[in-house]
């Protein structure tokens, strides 16, 4: 979604990594003369070096950086809520393997913050260019779970998610001697793989997302289209929530 949006609206060239290329090739044929895939495990730091050698090479700067992987991690349903007892609740907990519940950590939190340092060059080379009116800038993807305090069961997801969000806060303050600015997207439910099962069960009730729909790519473009342009130029360490209105209506941090 966000590629596409980038793409259609005047960017020059989106570059776009990830491990899949079948999926990598499938969102580049929208846009092939503009979107470039880079095959690239963010999760290894080796892999985020060869893809910046690579942008560094063909285009030399960027001007803005999203960075959007994600897993799901672990989820144990033994919860408070359905009325397990402390020790039931304590064991469920407890047997969610830890190499699964760490890697989700890896995934959501490190990857985020190794690929920002991959890129701070770049996008500095990107301020010193001087092609757009506005300071270079890193978004990441954080989530609702960040703030929603009565987790359905994802405890590993929001923990990851809402260091994600901090890590944000951090770099804004950060990287002001660099002049690259960093802020947070917190969307709620869209179509995406970690979604899927929640949207095929068709449009929310208002209790749940007063809006009584998911977004959709619509929502997301404009968010995206917004942060990454003039009309966003003054943002830094904001989180921008996206969610149909699903965190008024639940015990939440935001």
């Amino acid at each position: 979604m966000m590629a596409h949006a980038l793409a259609l609206n005047g960017a020059q060239k989106v570059y776009i990594l990830g491990r899949r290329t079948d999926q990598l090739d499938s969102c580049a044929s929208a846009s092939p003369s503009i979107i470039r895939p880079i095959e690239c495990d963010v999760t290894s730091k080796s892999s985020l070096e060869d893809a910046a050698d690579i942008v560094m090479s063909e285009v030399g700067y960027i001007n803005f950086l999203a960075c959007n992987a994600g897993t799901g991690g672990p989820r144990s349903f033994t919860l408070p809520s359905t009325g397990a007892s402390i020790t039931e609740f304590a064991k469920a907990q407890w047997e969610v393997d830890m190499d699964e519940y760490v890697d989700t950590f890896r995934v959501n939190t490190a990857a985020v913050w190794y690929t920002a340092m991959a890129f701070l060059e770049l996008l500095d080379a990107g301020n010193k260019k001087g092609n757009v009116s506005w300071s270079s800038q890193i978004v990441a993807t954080s989530s609702v779970a960040a703030f929603n305090r009565a987790t359905p069961g994802n405890w590993a997801y929001a923990q990851s998610k809402a260091g994600v969000t901090h890590m944000m806060k951090q770099l804004a303050t950060g990287l002001v001697p660099y002049g690259i600015r960093a802020n947070s997207i917190a969307p709620g439910v869209f179509p995406s793989e970690l979604s899927a099962a929640m949207v095929a069960r068709g449009p929310p009730s208002r209790e749940q997302f007063p809006a009584e729909r998911f977004g959709d790519e619509e929502d997301m473009s404009g968010v995206i289209l917004f942060m990454a342009s003039r009309a966003g130029a003054y943002m830094n360490g904001n989180v921008v929530l996206v969610d149909g209105g699903s965190l008024s209506v639940m015990p939440a941090t935001y």
